[in-house]
């Protein structure tokens, strides 16, 4: 298409000149055809960029794509803040109880860099938003267990664990919404449940600043995250990749009816302790709805 234009202008402009008419005239004639010419690599353009957002979701944030290791950024360079646009979300299980939080665990000396949600062995697990699979492997008696990380048009990563089963391949493109395996207690687990972890170039988030498994929804359209700088490690092996831990700052909650410390504790992945010495209050205190509490 491109090359019957060029030759039309080049023809058109050889008769021009031809008859004695100005540059003028021949700009002034030519500018529909410059007009035509861009709308076209304006759409080629457009069509190629859908393409390989399609093909690689994020591909502003992230430079590369490997079936290998859940944090593979090491010398990737972490923003101060990011907003991560929520919408068009489904809610990868339909079961509510969170049987553990995200956050550090003194006694076993280890972080929990996701939530564990209470499933039982086959129930359906979705994908969180559209995106593409990235990793689908066994870690067998390890870790994760049977695993997936897909890769999401929004900039995040969700990792889902202790699967009993995975339904896609890798290089998958994926809706919200679609089936990507059933809940199971592969890995390193006590008991039937879904390992689920929101991650951003590798910095794992605290998904219940996003997802509120209890009300199946997020917890507003957007969020923004403040990340600390931290120290990260190279991963040599899929099972050590999870260095990298944000635990936000300043992240903070506005107190909705029905709400208590302890509700609020857990949703935010934090002790009500903490949120106690954060706000300068204690456990006898009575919350207003519409009052902002600092989390983090």
């Amino acid at each position: 298409m491109h090359f019957r234009f060029v030759k039309t202008i080049i023809f058109t402009a050889s008769c021009l000149l031809s008859m004695g008419v100005t540059a003028q005239d021949l700009i002034a004639r030519q500018a529909p055809v410059d007009v035509k010419l861009k709308s076209v690599d304006s759409l080629a353009l457009q069509k190629t960029i859908r393409a390989e957002q399609s093909e690689f979701p994020s591909l502003d944030i992230y430079q590369t794509w490997d079936n290998e290791f859940v944090n593979s950024y090491a010398k990737a360079v972490i923003p101060d803040s990011y907003t991560f646009d929520l919408t068009g979300f489904c809610m990868p299980t339909t079961n509510t109880k969170i049987n553990d939080v995200f956050g550090y665990r003194p006694r076993r000396r280890r972080s929990h860099y996701g939530l564990d949600i209470k499933v039982n062995v086959g129930d359906t697990i979705r994908s969180a938003f559209d995106g593409k699979i990235r990793i689908v492997k066994n870690q067998g008696r390890r870790g994760y267990g049977k695993y997936i990380v897909i890769r999401h048009d929004n900039g995040l990563e969700t990792v889902y664990g202790h699967l009993s089963k995975q339904l896609v391949k890798e290089d998958q493109l994926v809706r919200a919404g679609d089936v990507i395996g059933l809940g199971g207690n592969t890995g390193r687990s006590t008991g039937s449940h879904l390992h689920f972890e929101t991650r951003f170039l590798g910095v794992a988030i605290n998904p219940a600043l996003m997802f509120d498994f209890e009300k199946q929804d997020v917890v507003a359209d957007s969020y923004t995250h403040v990340f600390k700088k931290q120290r990260t490690k190279r991963p040599s092996t899929a099972s050590s990749s999870n260095e990298a831990l944000a635990s936000g700052e300043g992240v903070y909650y506005k107190v909705k009816s029905g709400d208590t410390l302890s509700k609020i504790a857990s949703k935010q992945g934090v002790s009500v302790k903490q949120l106690c010495n954060l706000n300068g209050i204690t456990t006898k205190t009575i919350l207003r709805i519409g009052q902002v509490l600092r989390c983090s």
